[in-house]
């Protein structure tokens, strides 16, 4: 009671810290400057409308996120089959020209849902048995999302809360997040200006992407696990790598060695699918290879806890989610 007491408090403050962003949008590094509360819309595509794409018990996620696996003992623990928390939000402050989210991202496919509806997404995913709430792409949406976290937490919300991001973020408003988020998740995808210029129309996104990581680190640290596997509390690095960009990948994991630490969880996704209209730079998937070459240079630098996927996938079908489902992911 007194943790959940403590994050009501610290979300009213956030709200309150936060609310200027209302009539002058400065959330996020793109600094659109538009007026929320009349309806302007930014790049993320929102306006003043907090869309829902899907949410659902989600099993794609790292295992300590979605249930956890003993590979070596080949068992399920008791919550392997309880899932994240999804909710997957409409519109997006990154925008890569490669998404597999497309629908939602580019296209802001999704349900405009109150405050009150969105509070009671969150409470019946913890009646499903949901390990966590996670929170994909909340960004552009932060401040709709505290105000229905606030009553969900008053109404009895008490899992862990997940910031599933591309990490494009504002300093300043992670800072304002602590003590409110449990376990960050940010997806660092560039170290090179000239690459998040080409791919995300985003030549800061480096600069900004570390500044805010370093943040979210100081916050909540290296990962904590229960006695199920599943995780509390901390900091998850994934990393998508990219077609003909090892080297990058490679510098990327030299960066978070050096500057948070080896100890830190790492995901290293090999899931790349060339999708909508891509310059044949990135226009095939990643091979064998150039997955194993980061794996083992992530293995070099020392690192204690990587989640590996399995070998770059040729099927679309498999990879690519259609939000025009009721399960986007069948």
């Amino acid at each position: 009671m007194q943790k959940r007491d403590q994050k009501i408090r610290l979300i009213k403050n956030a709200i309150d810290s936060l609310s200027d962003n209302r009539a002058d949008c400065h959330l996020c590094p793109r600094m659109c400057h538009v007026n929320r509360d009349k309806g302007e819309i930014g790049f993320c595509g929102v306006g003043n409308r907090t869309f829902v794409a899907h949410y659902c018990l989600h099993f794609g996620e790292e295992p300590c996120l979605s249930g956890y696996y003993d590979y070596k003992k080949n068992l399920q623990t008791k919550s392997s089959l309880s899932g994240s928390g999804a909710v997957f939000f409409a519109g997006c402050n990154l925008k890569c020209i490669y998404c597999q989210n497309y629908q939602i991202s580019w296209q802001v496919y999704g349900t405009s849902v109150s405050l009150d509806k969105l509070a009671s997404i969150f409470l019946d995913l913890q009646e499903k048995k949901a390990l966590n709430i996670n929170l994909v792409t909340p960004t552009h949406l932060i401040l709709p999302i505290l105000e229905a976290l606030k009553r969900a937490f008053i109404l009895g919300l008490n899992i862990p809360i997940v910031y599933n991001t591309g990490a494009y973020e504002s300093y300043e408003t992670i800072s304002k997040l602590d003590g409110i988020i449990d376990i960050y998740l940010p997806d660092l995808k560039y170290i090179r200006e000239d690459s998040a210029l080409r791919f995300s129309n985003a030549p800061d996104y480096p600069k900004r992407a570390m500044e805010a990581i370093k943040e979210m680190y100081r916050q909540v640290g290296n990962v904590e696990i229960d006695n199920e596997g599943n995780a509390k509390k901390g900091l998850i690095i994934r990393h998508l790598i990219l077609p003909g960009h090892t080297q990058e990948s490679c510098t990327i994991l030299e960066w978070i060695a050096t500057n948070i630490s080896t100890k830190v969880y790492l995901s290293l996704m090999s899931q790349f699918y060339p999708c909508n209209n891509l310059p044949d730079e990135i226009n095939r998937i990643i091979s064998k290879d150039e997955y194993h070459m980061v794996l083992a240079r992530a293995e070099e630098l020392g690192f204690e806890n990587i989640y590996m996927q399995t070998e770059p996938s040729t099927s679309k079908e498999h990879l690519i989610p259609d939000f025009s489902k009721d399960n986007p992911f069948s």
